[in-house]
């Protein structure tokens, strides 16, 4: 390892240990220390680290795999529904709109940065602040394990769709189109088959691992990147070729680490674009205004297309940041002799200053939507969108959150037992086939925290199952229920014995051992016999 390696790594680990006890998101830590390595080397400190050509290889390979995983989560048919196109569409047309109004209105002040720049330059400029950061909004979306809830899906589709503009954009700024032959990535589609058959043959450990990656950055990036596409499209669209096989969630926790240790590339890569000056930073500092104005413009289209006050606030908030693709953009302008190396630069401050903005609006984001629904109620719930509707109980006497195995088992035991029971799923297709089968559920996201918001509480209610694999799911859930006053039982499954301590500390009064409980099954099932055990 050279010396300059060494440092990298260490003011790495420091910025984002520091960000960590001050209770702020380690990335903010790495952004950190981005400036100050930059910083360092601009007075001369003796290390001459420049901007190591590795740091750009590793973020880009960060970015490469979050996208695949994103994919790995992520159901097509939800980037098709209006919320989505309709809303990143009609976000996109009105923002380049009030971003030139905005700028031609700081070079009428006197600003100096957006000084002399025509109209086409102003365009680029408020196109590239217009867009939301993938690899922020996501990492967000995951630390509060809530990448498969309403909002979260939406603001994930509303990123893919901002990713096709970009793939649009490239093309025409570099007067290179996709190659004729980009049709033949249709293929792929048919060869799912034959890539899931390769993938079950690899196993759970360490070959589950480097088919994740092969996937990602071979067939994904490479493959489209060759055929004039935007290799990160690529990954996102391998993600959701293979989204929705059986072992779709073990392959994402399986590359979960190695994608962390990338990231943290990409964020020390924004901060060494360059040490900014006073003028870079004002400036920056005043592109910021735009962000309110870009979150107030996600409402108010997400509420006209009939979403819940509370769903719309979570979603402009979350998409309430500036994307790394305003560095492509502008390194793009540059080279065409749109805008000088400074826009660069202060483009950088300002996608480093909104990450820090958005960190911490974020983390009041339930507060803000709570103070808003209260102030701004939602319409007759008759005028909602069918998803966003409440869900009534109809006497319900057990909730069963999360319809996989367990919690199918654990509905049908209780309606044995003869109890009204409803289950609440996220998947389309599962709560399809149970419907079929005259299973009383509805499509809902278990991992939704407002969920509970969204449910017309009835008195029979007095039991409510957490059947979800997602511990800090199960966590919130227990949180909100108590908080809601509920006093009925409240049962819940983990996997590891300190999960079990953990629920029962937050008010669980049931907790079933996953693997303690299989056994004593299995057992069970040994001595039933063949035919028993073989019920479903």
């Amino acid at each position: 390892m050279t010396p300059d390696a060494a440092i990298v790594l260490t003011a790495a680990f420091a910025a984002g240990l520091v960000a960590r006890v001050l209770r702020l998101p380690p990335l903010l830590g790495f952004l950190a220390a981005g400036f100050a390595l930059a910083g360092a080397d601009a007075v001369g400190s003796g290390a001459d680290l420049g901007r190591p050509p590795v740091i750009d290889l590793l973020a880009d390979l960060g970015v490469t795999l979050l996208l695949f995983a994103v994919g790995l989560h992520l159901d097509i048919r939800r980037l098709l529904r209006r919320e989505v196109w309709l809303t990143t569409g009609l976000h996109s047309l009105l923002m380049v709109g009030i971003g030139v109004g905005f700028l031609t209105g700081l070079s009428a002040l006197g600003v100096a940065e957006a000084s002399g720049l025509d109209l086409r330059a102003l365009a680029l400029v408020a196109l590239a602040l217009s867009f939301s950061s993938t690899v922020f909004v996501v990492k967000v979306l995951d630390e509060r394990n809530e990448s498969r809830s309403r909002y979260g899906q939406i603001a994930i589709g509303v990123l893919v769709v901002q990713d096709v503009f970009a793939v649009v954009f490239v093309a025409v700024s570099q007067g290179s189109p996709p190659s004729p032959w980009a049709f033949a990535l249709l293929l792929l589609i048919p060869a799912r088959r034959v890539i899931v058959a390769l993938w079950e043959r690899a196993g759970r450990a360490e070959l589950q691992v480097l088919f994740g990656i092969l996937m990602a950055f071979v067939p994904g990036y490479a493959l489209f990147d060759a055929l004039g596409l935007k290799g990160d499209l690529g990954a996102l669209a391998m993600g959701m070729l293979l989204a929705g096989a059986a072992r779709s969630d073990d392959l994402a926790k399986s590359i979960f680490g190695v994608k962390e240790l990338l990231l943290v590339a990409f964020f020390l890569s924004i901060g060494l674009h360059g040490v900014p000056d006073l003028q870079q930073v004002l400036t920056a500092a005043l592109l910021l205004l735009l962000l309110p104005v870009q979150t107030l413009a996600y409402v108010v289209l997400l509420s006209m297309l009939r979403m819940r006050r509370r769903t719309a606030v979570l979603t402009a908030l979350v998409l309430a940041n500036c994307s790394e693709f305003a560095l492509v953009v502008m390194s793009t302008a540059q080279d065409a002799g749109l805008v000088t190396e400074r826009w660069v630069t202060t483009t950088a401050v300002t996608v480093a200053l909104s990450f820090v903005l958005s960190s911490a609006v974020n983390a009041r984001a339930e507060q803000i939507s709570d103070a808003i629904e209260r102030r701004w109620p939602d319409p007759d719930p008759g005028s909602l969108d069918e998803a966003e509707r409440p869900i009534p109980l109809h006497d319900v006497d057990a909730l069963v959150l999360g319809m996989g195995r367990v919690g199918s088992a654990a509905h049908r035991r209780l309606t044995e037992r003869g109890l009204r029971v409803l289950g609440i799923e996220h998947d389309e297709e599962r709560v399809a086939r149970l419907q079929a089968r005259g299973v009383e559920v509805v499509l809902a996201d278990a991992t939704d925290s407002s969920l509970w918001r969204r449910l017309v509480a009835v008195r029979t209610l007095r039991t409510v199952v957490l059947a979800m694999p997602f511990h800090e799911a199960n966590l919130a859930t227990i949180e909100v229920v108590r908080a809601r006053s509920f006093a009925g039982t409240v049962a819940a499954v983990a996997r590891y014995d300190d999960e079990v301590t953990e629920l029962h500390a937050n008010g669980a009064n049931t907790v079933l051992h996953v693997y303690s409980g299989s056994g004593v099954a299995l057992a069970d099932a040994a001595l039933d016999g063949p035919e028993e055990a073989l019920q479903p």
